[in-house]
């Protein structure tokens, strides 16, 4: 069976029809790190239909072009079976296990140690699409957006950590109460974490005090006129700006947040799976 361990890196026929397409070297970075499956190792369940590669480049075209499940070009298989393994993967926190192992192998090729002792945090206000609830979206007024709020901390070099996408009412204060007991429960290594004003007042007490984190709040000068870049907090912006090369999160499509936040791990998971193919990074 082509799908027997989950791959199909034993199909010499296989042609590279998108550009999202994974390449062989590619393919053969990522190829150990998906989770294995059920049945391969006896826990119930049965084999699936087809391989993970052809699902993970189904999900990566779906993603990087923005199109409907619906619209699923034929040369992938059928849009009711990716949209099963979509599901699947983000209702059993796959694709985040998928992508933290991604994540500390581009650490260790990139010199540094797989387990992060610093980070960046910021927000992001996104307009949501009409099938969007009004129990998950809500008004910035500071943005003047009517959508939802992606609250995202990176590492130092702008690989996630975490996400939480929240209405766009919800502040970044209170997003970052929610988020940073299990930022130190999840990764006890890191110390410090930079942020913009949005972040200051008993917040950063509060985090010294009770989870010994040292937030360090990044202002911008009230004489400088312009763009100007600041220092720290510019890793996380970029990591805003390689989101939105995806059109599928040019907009808030997704009915539930949840789902939002795994179609936030696969745009960042095609960007490292593509660090680790590339030779000028090896």
């Amino acid at each position: 069976l082509a799908h027997r361990f989950g791959n199909a890196a034993d199909q010499p026929d296989r042609v590279r029809t998108y550009d999202t397409d994974m390449t062989d070297v590619e393919w053969r970075r990522i190829r150990p790190l998906p989770p294995v499956p059920r049945w391969l190792e006896g826990r119930g369940g049965r084999p699936e239909s087809y391989c993970h590669r052809v699902m993970l480049d189904a999900v990566f075209y779906v993603v990087d072009n923005g199109i409907k499940w619906r619209a699923m070009p034929v040369h992938f298989p059928a849009r009711d079976r990716v949209y099963a393994f979509f599901r699947r993967w983000r209702n059993s926190g796959l694709i985040g296990e998928l992508h933290d192992r991604l994540r500390g192998k581009v650490r260790e090729t990139a010199g540094r140690e797989s387990e992060p002792t610093a980070a960046v945090i910021d927000s992001q206000s996104v307009k949501a699409d009409a099938v969007v609830g009004a129990g998950s979206r809500g008004y910035d007024g500071a943005k003047k957006i009517n959508g939802r709020r992606r609250h995202l901390i990176c590492d130092t070099i702008g690989l996630l950590l975490m996400i939480n996408v929240t209405a766009a009412d919800v502040t970044d204060r209170q997003a970052a109460a929610d988020m940073l007991p299990a930022l130190r429960a999840r990764f006890p290594t890191i110390t410090r974490l930079w942020a913009d004003s949005g972040y200051t007042g008993t917040l950063i007490t509060w985090a010294l005090n009770m989870l010994h984190l040292v937030v360090t709040v990044i202002k911008r000068s009230d004489d400088v006129s312009g763009f100007v870049v600041l220092p720290r907090r510019w890793v996380v912006e970029r990591t805003f700006a390689w989101l939105l090369c995806t059109r599928r999160l040019a907009r808030d499509h997704e009915r539930r947040p949840d789902s939002s936040e795994a179609m936030i791990r696969w745009p960042m998971t095609r960007l490292m799976t593509r660090r680790l193919a590339d030779p000028r990074r090896a």
